[in-house]
Formats: C-alpha cells, structure tokens, sequence
C-alpha cells in the first residue's frame, strides 16, 4: 500500500538486518527502523513498534533469523523462540509463526539453516500478502451487495488498526474496503480512534488517507449512535485470535461494537487469515488476555508547537488504571467471518467446511 505516493510493505529484509516501518511514531514521523538482533525483534513486539496479528508473527519468524545469524546454535535458536512467544501472548500468530519456523529447521544442517529459514519466512510473508489480498477480494462481495441496494455511500465502521500496517500487506478488515474503492465503490469508514493507544486514529486514518478514502475519526463510544440513525451499513473488524467456535479475542472495545451491531441489526463481519484461527482452545475463559502498562491510559502523546511528539499524562497522579488490551465477542454477535477462502458462518461447522 501507499505512504507518500510511493508503496510499502510493513517489514522486510535487507543487508542481514531486518526493516521495519516503527509504528509508534505515526502518524506524525515516518521513520524506517533496523532490527539487528533477536532481542531488538522482542522489544520491537512489545513496545508495539510493530503491531496486528499477522505482522507479529511475521517479526517473530524473522526474529529467528536475526537469532541464527547471531549464534547457529540450537539451543540459542531454542531460547530465541521461547522468548519470542512469551512478548506477547493473546495473539496466535506470533506462536503460530515461531513454531512453524521451529519445525522447518528441526534437523537442518548448520550450513543451510539460515538459507531454509530465511525462505520459509519468505513463505510466511507472501502467504499473508495473498491471504489478505484474498480476504479483500472476498469481503468485497459484501461491500458490493451493500452499495447495489443501497445505491448510495456504504458507510463502514471499523474498530482499531486491521489495516495493511498490521499486515504485510492489505490489511484483513481494510482488505475488503481498498478493494471497493479500487473498483470505484463509494465507500466511508468510520474509524473508532480506539483508546488507549489511538490505533485507529493514528493508523487505521493515516493508512486510509493515504489511499485517498473518505474517513471519519469517532471516539470509541460513538459507534452505538451512530448505528441507532443508521449511518452504519456494516461493521468490519479484525482478530488477534479466534477460536474454533467462532469466538472473536480483538482489541479492547470490539465486544461492545457488536453488542450495539446487533441491537441495531447492523452486519457484523470479522476479517482475519487463517493462521489467526485458534485450533485448541476451546473455551474463550482460556484465551490469555494481556494486561498492558496503565500508563498507556494515564498518559497520552502528541506533537506540540514545533512538531515534536511529546507524552503528557491526564489523569490524576493517585489514580490507578487497568488497562486490558482485548475483550472477547461471542460468535452468536457475528454475522459472519472472511477469511482468504471465503465467508462462513462464526462456529465450528462453519470453519471445518472452509479448512478441512
């Protein structure tokens, strides 16, 4: 996708460093920064310098690739890993990806491990950029039969950043809406600013200006009445982790997107890649919802006069704050999941008959 005019992934590989755009900095700085080591890859993770499901399981794979040129050696790869899964623990992906990784150099050569790894990251990569570009090209059906009864504007609302800076490429829950615009679908999105991190203010709006799409920041409470005067044609969000039943783990405030969704009889769709569907557990009391500093809450960032970001707290110095980062919507609130091979329903037999 574009940033300036000119197009860009969200992570890559050059010259035995890996490049990742720092997320933390948008929308006011566009800084490109290089990780050079595997403990640069976690910190990257949990300081949310890179962010969004499917893009940290792609830091983590390349995390291990920074590990093997670091040290070849086995239990240094081991010990990588096991860092790398614990930096974050309610998204899937990152395991997902580590282990997939860890599997693929189980028993290669010391000379080929950084070749084998460093395809199979490549293999991870491109798989995301097609899922996602699929999950565009699928949820677009939707957006299409929308605007064709409607015959005006399908205004849509969306919750954080599922955008392509959480992906490679894309994005899953903006997939659907740059492939409507590409096919001259007018379209708008209402973008929750999504607190406390500002997500979709700083990024999902910045990704979404850059393509030139009509786009309006709300707080995160707005949603409701703005579906009560249907000015909501459909919800699309995205997911950290879903499980087998449907059951959607996503940013902290989805929950209750859905609940007004569903008063409002308004379309709830979650947009996600395969490698986001969570197998095993079965119970969403098991998902491991991580509490992030209350910090995030009591202080908020900026920039000033002279264009300088600066962090100002706002709440009371004796107050405490909790500042959970997910919130889990039960599958019987959403309408449907898109996935890069197709729609189904939010349950176990709706995904068995897309992922035999």
């Amino acid at each position: 996708m574009q940033i300036n005019g000119k197009a860009y992934r969200t992570i890559w590989f050059e010259n035995n460093s890996v490049k990742i755009i720092d997320q933390t900095k948008l929308p006011h700085q566009f800084i490109i920064k290089d990780l050079k080591t595997v403990k640069d890859s976690i910190n990257a993770i949990k300081t949310m310098e890179v962010r969004g499901a499917p893009l940290i399981g792609a830091t983590a794979a390349y995390g291990l690739v920074l590990s093997i040129i670091e040290k070849n050696d086995l239990s240094h790869l081991k010990k990588s890993s096991e860092e790398l899964i614990a930096s974050r623990p309610t998204a899937i992906n990152l395991k997902w990806a580590v282990d997939r990784m860890m599997k693929k150099l189980s028993g290669v050569n010391d000379n080929d491990i950084l070749r084998i790894a460093l395809e199979e990251v490549k293999a991870i990569v491109e798989e995301d950029v097609s899922f996602c570009k699929n999950i565009g090209l699928n949820g677009l059906k939707i957006i299409k039969d929308l605007a064709d009864k409607k015959k005006d504007t399908v205004n849509i609302l969306t919750h954080c950043n599922a955008g392509w800076l959480a992906t490679i490429d894309w994005g899953t829950a903006t997939s659907p809406i740059y492939h409507a615009h590409q096919k001259g679908i007018k379209v708008h999105v209402w973008v929750d600013e999504t607190r406390p991190r500002n997500q979709g203010a700083n990024l999902t709006s910045y990704e979404l200006n850059e393509e030139g799409i009509s786009n309006t920041i709300i707080t995160d409470n707005a949603g409701g009445i703005l579906m009560q005067r249907g000015q909501v044609d459909m919800c699309i969000v995205g997911t950290d982790r879903t499980l087998s039943n449907g059951d959607v783990c996503n940013k902290i405030g989805t929950y209750l997107k859905a609940l007004s969704a569903k008063d409002n009889n308004v379309p709830f769709y979650v947009a996600l890649p395969s490698s986001t569907i969570d197998w095993n557990i079965k119970d969403l009391k098991q998902i491991p919802i991580e509490e992030r500093n209350s910090e995030e809450l009591s202080h908020v960032e900026g920039v000033d006069e002279n264009n300088e970001i600066k962090k100002v707290r706002i709440y009371p110095q004796k107050s405490k704050s909790l500042n959970l980062a997910f919130d889990v919507t039960p599958a019987k609130l959403v309408t449907g999941l898109i996935t890069e091979k197709g729609v189904c329903e939010a349950s176990e037999k709706g995904l068995k008959g897309l992922f035999k």
